[in-house]
């Protein structure tokens, strides 16, 4: 089962092209048009060669206002950026607040310590599908990566696992493919995540911090995943009434999108 493939980039966390995901048979996801990735405050556009390579017109900022105050993206040679804050009615989530709490072991504890992490995460889970503005933000998403003239698409969060694997997920499950490849490309991310974020994990330890609270924030996890479908079929009795009518994406976008973004053959 084939996911996203990663795209080496020496300033980039996470960075993977969706093209070439299996949407069904004779289809796949196209390639070279949509990337996910972590943030950018680290790229620089005139050394990283491989993020220079991939033409990228647009980056979709997820992030939260303070995420974005503190490590503004920068962005590659000619790319215009757009922001589509999916926390932005609940900022201080965890997922909104990695590395600060990497930073701070006795925050961790108080915050996500005794078992709280995973319910935490999971339920932020829930939020970004049940919130207005999270709808809002995926929405905006979606009607970007829709548009011909703004592919390259390239979106992201502060690590690229948790708003921006919804993001993916939702856009994989457009495009058709079956839950059990969105799953794979989901879970596919960590690897690359705790690579990233071995030396802030390894300062956090050295510091007493809990390995299973390190763990809950860097990963992403089967049930959190599981939180955010169940959410979008209970209350809107899956894709298409989540899609229409909890982020009321028009069915001209819907059309662009599989038009532009699958691949036969």
């Amino acid at each position: 089962m084939q996911t996203a493939r990663t795209v080496p980039a020496a300033t980039v966390v996470n960075l993977r092209d969706l093209g070439g995901i299996a949407l069904g048979r004779d289809r796949r996801v196209r390639q070279g048009v949509l990337f996910r990735s972590g943030q950018l405050s680290e790229l620089d556009p005139a050394r990283d060669r491989a993020v220079a390579a991939l033409g990228i017109r647009t980056v979709v900022d997820l992030r939260t206002a303070d995420e974005r105050q503190w490590a503004p993206d920068r962005l590659p040679d000619r790319a215009r950026l757009f922001v589509a804050d999916v926390l932005g009615d609940h900022p201080g989530v965890a997922p909104a607040r990695l590395r600060s709490l990497l930073s701070d072991p006795a925050e961790a504890e108080r915050t996500l310590g005794g078992g709280r992490a995973e319910e935490l995460f999971a339920e932020t889970y829930r939020k970004m599908v049940l919130s207005p503005g999270a709808a809002a933000a995926y929405r905006a998403f979606l009607e970007t990566a829709a548009d011909p003239a703004a592919r390259p698409v390239l979106f992201h969060c502060t690590a690229g696992k948790d708003r921006t694997g919804w993001a993916a997920a939702v856009l994989l499950m457009i495009l058709g493919a079956p839950r059990a490849t969105v799953r794979a490309d989901f879970l596919a991310v960590n690897p690359a995540v705790r690579a990233a974020f071995a030396p802030q994990v390894t300062k956090f330890l050295d510091g007493g911090g809990d390995p299973a609270v390190a763990a809950a924030i860097i990963e992403v996890r089967p049930r959190y995943l599981d939180v955010a479908l169940d959410a979008m079929d209970e209350r809107w009795g899956g894709l298409d009434g989540y899609v229409r009518n909890g982020l009321r994406v028009p069915d001209a976008v819907l059309e662009r999108l599989r038009e532009g973004l699958v691949a036969r053959g």
